[in-house]
């Protein structure tokens, strides 16, 4: 799965399961843009490939329209073309059941996880049509598939990513590219750290009866590891993978099974 001589835009890619992607596709060739909101993040980012100028870091708040072009803008720019897109920015800092959740909580979670996919993928393709080439790959959830009861705006957003990419699969199929998706299972990033006893809550539990319930639904016993998620999307983004689109790979552990 040599990606020598490819380009990739990673957003979201400083931290947890971006990083691991970033990683992953830089060891087998690819030179990347990585995106992020905090310039220490980045920073350390940077420090922690340790790619010199083969990674470059871009910062950007992808939930506004015109971050989310200057991005892609920045691989070309940079590097000199595109090939892959790792739609990977989401998450949610908030959480509530249906009858509880507030119009503002909604339209944020909607806007992290699924208004970044858009603005970056639909300014993506203005490159990646022309040269009748591309991999867009986007990180959903296993939440996107088989929900948790009081996750309801973040299981939304991660099910319309899923509906979104098949629908993107069948318009530029025809144009060389691939889009297909990756619903991870539950990851202990320092995202979930963050957030997860508000999710708990919401469930009625603490911190580490969330993890248990995680673990729990799983076949194998143990929450996904980032770089096992990268190398789903290292497939998708290789030529053994070119016959792969409109694909939602889980990687979770069986837990969808």
């Amino acid at each position: 799965m040599d990606l020598t001589g490819r380009t990739a835009l990673v957003t979201g890619g400083t931290r947890g399961i971006g990083l691991a992607i970033a990683r992953t596709l830089h060891h087998h060739g690819a030179r990347i843009v990585v995106t992020g909101r905090d310039e220490g993040h980045g920073r350390r980012a940077l420090e922690a490939l340790d790619a010199g100028d083969d990674v470059t870091f871009c910062r950007a708040d992808a939930t506004h329209r015109s971050d989310a072009e200057r991005a892609v803008d920045t691989v070309v720019e940079r590097y000199g073309h595109l090939d892959v897109v790792v739609n990977n920015v989401g998450g949610a800092t908030d959480f509530a059941t249906v009858a509880d959740i507030t119009d503002e909580v909604w339209h944020r979670t909607l806007a992290l996880n699924l208004d970044t996919a858009l603005y970056t993928t639909r300014h993506a393709l203005t490159h990646l049509i022309p040269q009748r080439s591309g991999r867009i790959v986007t990180i959903s959830s296993m939440e996107g598939r088989d929900p948790d009861p009081g996750l309801c705006a973040y299981a939304a957003a991660k099910h319309a990513l899923i509906g979104l990419t098949r629908v993107l699969a069948k318009e530029v199929g025809p144009h060389g590219i691939t889009a297909n998706c990756v619903c991870p299972g539950a990851v202990e990033t320092d995202w979930v750290t963050e957030q997860g006893p508000k999710a708990a809550r919401v469930l009625g539990t603490d911190y580490a009866g969330l993890i248990r319930h995680f673990t729990g639904r799983t076949a194998t016993g143990r929450l996904t590891r980032p770089e096992e998620v990268a190398t789903a999307v290292l497939l998708l983004a290789s030529n053994p993978g070119s016959g792969i689109t409109g694909a939602c790979i889980p990687v979770d552990g069986g837990t969808t099974v």
